[in-house]
Parts: C-alpha cells; structure tokens; sequence
C-alpha cells in the first residue's frame, strides 16, 4: 500500500493516504475503499505518524485522503498535520469529507491555520442515482446545497445504471458552478456495481480536452494519484 506520493501534472502537491476510524456510512454500493480503517486508535496514530514523516513542504501544498472522511482522523493526527503544515510552511491543504459532516466543515477549517480545499464524493448530481444506485446518502438537491460547504466535487463516471445525459449535465454543472473537482473514471472491484465499458469509451472520447483543464483532475485509475494499492 503506497501512502506517499507527489502529484505534478495538475495542483502540484504533496499527498498522503492516512488510515482512520471506520467510515460514519460505510454503505456506499459502488465502494471497497473503506476496508482501510482500524478502530485501534493507537494502531493508526503509529502508521499515520510514519507516513507524515514523508511531508517536506516542497510544494507548500498538502493534501489529506482516507478511507472515509478526514474526521474519521484521530485528535492526535490532526494535530500531527497542524504541526507538520507551520514547520514545513505548508500553505494549502485539500482534506476530504462525507456531506453527512457538513455542519462541522467551518469547525476543521479553523483548526488549521492554512486556507483549504475542501472535496466531497458527490459522485452524480443526480440525485435518484446518487443516493439509490449508489446508496451515498447525500441527500442535498443542488450543487448550490454542496457550494456552501463545499469546493471540490469528487465524481464518477462509467458505472452501469449511469447514462450520458447523467454525465453531460454533471460535467456542466462541475465547469460552470466550481473552481476545482476530480472525476473518477470507475473501476471494477468488489462491490455488485460494473464498469459500463461502453459508457467509459465515451467519456473519454468526449471529455478528452478535461486533460488539459488545470483545475480539473480525472483519474483513470484508482492510484492515478499515487497513492494506494
């Protein structure tokens, strides 16, 4: 499991891949990613630890993954990360969270003396498949609902049950409505949900110039950023 990594080609950063609590949800169709968590806060305080002790600050910019949300991270970890942003003059840190912590967003952002960015697995605006396909449990109506908490819409193509008008109007509204979102490309894994192969072949095709947009960052695959396994 790689939980270092460096991101060049767009946002240059710094990333780690820390382990947490167990996911507030957990119950999302389309995902496996959440079997890495520990209920040993001991246990993940030492790994996280020693994965921080890759940050060097080159960048300025950090950003923060787990398995779930970044308030599933221990006390003493957000700590870790506070320190570790002042010593190496960190200035922007992307943290990720589940809508259900949206009323304690204002909360992590003044913990951290930094400005941040903050992402939300959004995965489709639309709502029927969002929350009854994939079970994601987030239940706001309109990208204005996820702007006044949020910065950076994390989305998902390429999944049977989706379809192109799905995507079109989620990729509209993704350009138009914010500065920064990562859209990922589905990939086949544990769960009942496929990868629609025919679906994915357009996209890409369609969405190619998404490649050279600065702001937004479509993952192919999972570990496209380095991270993970």
């Amino acid at each position: 499991m790689e939980r270092y990594s460096e991101v060049t080609n767009k946002n240059t950063r710094e990333i780690v891949l820390l382990k947490g609590f167990p996911c507030i949800w957990g119950k999302c169709s389309f995902c496996d990613y959440i079997l890495d968590n520990s209920t040993s806060e001991e246990e993940i305080n030492e790994l996280n630890f020693k994965v921080l002790e890759n940050i060097t600050g080159k960048y300025k910019v950090l950003e923060v993954i787990n398995s779930g949300s970044c308030f599933e991270l221990p006390k003493a970890t957000l700590e870790k990360i506070k320190e570790i942003v002042v010593q190496k003059k960190i200035e922007k840190l992307f943290l990720e969270s589940h809508w259900c912590y949206k009323n304690k967003i204002e909360e992590m952002r003044s913990f951290f003396p930094i400005p941040i960015v903050f992402k939300i697995g959004v995965e489709s605006f639309d709502y029927n498949f969002r929350n009854v396909t994939l079970n994601k449990n987030a239940k706001f109506k309109t990208h204005e609902d996820v702007k006044k908490y949020f910065d950076s819409p994390c989305m998902m193509v390429g999944i049977k049950g989706q379809t192109r008008e799905m995507i079109d109007k989620d990729i509209e509204i993704v350009l138009n409505n914010f500065q920064h979102a990562t859209i990922n490309v589905f990939i086949n894994n544990t769960s009942k949900l496929k990868r629609d192969e025919g679906l994915v072949k357009w996209f890409i095709e369609k969405y190619k110039f998404l490649d050279e947009n600065k702001n937004i960052e479509v993952l192919y695959n999972n570990t496209d950023f380095g991270v993970g396994d």
